[in-house]
């Protein structure tokens, strides 16, 4: 028998290849959830705003999971996974330590799980709660899209990936960029900073011995330096010692961008975006116009949310565990 015309054999090849790609990387929808889980985002909303009542630093730090997560394997919420005997996880990475709050997420995932069970993927709900807190706290509101799965792997190591509060600018572009992010994104998203706060260890080498030079790092305003040296002593017995990332931590506004350039930076890499042509007029512009931050900070979160993961992933009964 003679063999089959090959484009008959190619074309069904093709066609699988093309549809195969299309559902591995099936497009986000703001309304994955409509039918089958309605009240989804008042179930995500009323737990982050009850945590927040409670504890006040819920805020910065749901912010920063969602950051965290989305930087190491794209948005699965490997960060909520648990370590194990084997496998120490995210969670537990030097970076990540100081995270916490993961109970929050726990909470609106268990009342999830009784009004919709088997549903909503824990990646989604953080990507959620990471826009309620900034809309909460005075910032922007945009439409979260959904649809994410989460994922299986979760190793601490790899958390060594996250941008470092010593890097310059073009570490700083450069680990952006292995996300899709350009030089305006990475300069927006720093301005979640506006939530924060940071232990003395971040940025106790700008306080003292900085150089063969200075003793305090010379971009840093002296008034402000001299002020974090009281805050972080040495010795530092206190643990929890440490600094707000400006001065309006509980407000989402730009004045994290206005303290860049009165040289109120405290970390390192904060403040070497006022040093760096490619990224000051940037921060000048958020300073002048918080409106345009607000803009531009909703557009850079949904490029960030856009970052996935594995095509091998699920939807977690339980957050801190593969089903």
């Amino acid at each position: 028998m003679a063999p089959a015309p090959a484009k008959f054999i190619f074309f069904p090849i093709i066609f699988f290849l093309l549809n195969s790609l299309s559902l591995s990387k099936a497009e986000l929808q703001a309304d994955y959830y409509d039918q089958t889980c309605p009240q989804l985002e008042k179930i995500i909303a009323d737990t982050v705003l009850n945590a927040s009542k409670h504890d006040p630093k819920v805020p910065a730090r749901i912010l920063r999971m969602f950051f965290h997560d989305c930087f190491i394997r794209g948005c699965d919420a490997s960060i909520l996974l648990d370590s194990t005997p084997t496998n120490k996880a995210e969670k537990d990475g030097p970076p990540n330590i100081s995270v916490r709050s993961f109970y929050v997420i726990d909470d609106a995932k268990a009342k999830l799980e009784k009004a919709c069970p088997h549903t909503v993927s824990c990646a989604d709900i953080i990507a959620i709660a990471a826009r309620d807190v900034v809309t909460m706290s005075g910032g922007p509101y945009w439409k979260v899209l959904k649809g994410r799965k989460d994922g299986k792997v979760s190793k601490a190591s790899d958390t060594s990936n996250l941008p470092a509060p010593f890097f310059n600018v073009s570490q700083l572009i450069q680990s952006f960029a292995k996300r899709g992010l350009g030089v305006k994104d990475m300069v927006t998203l720093s301005g979640g900073h506006t939530l924060g706060f940071s232990h003395c260890s971040s940025f106790a080498a700008r306080l003292r011995n900085f150089s063969s030079v200075h003793d305090i790092d010379p971009r840093m305003n002296t008034e402000f330096a001299v002020g974090l040296r009281k805050q972080c002593p040495k010795p530092n017995n206190n643990g929890d010692a440490g600094q707000l990332l400006d001065s309006t931590a509980s407000v989402f506004d730009n004045d994290y961008f206005r303290q860049l350039l009165a040289g109120k930076g405290v970390f390192s890499s904060d403040q070497s975006l006022v040093d760096d042509s490619r990224t000051r007029w940037i921060v000048e512009a958020f300073a002048r116009d918080q409106s345009l931050f607000f803009k531009e900070f909703a557009t850079s979160m949904l490029k960030l949310g856009n970052a996935r993961g594995s095509g091998d992933g699920e939807v977690r009964l339980k957050c801190r565990f593969k089903n």
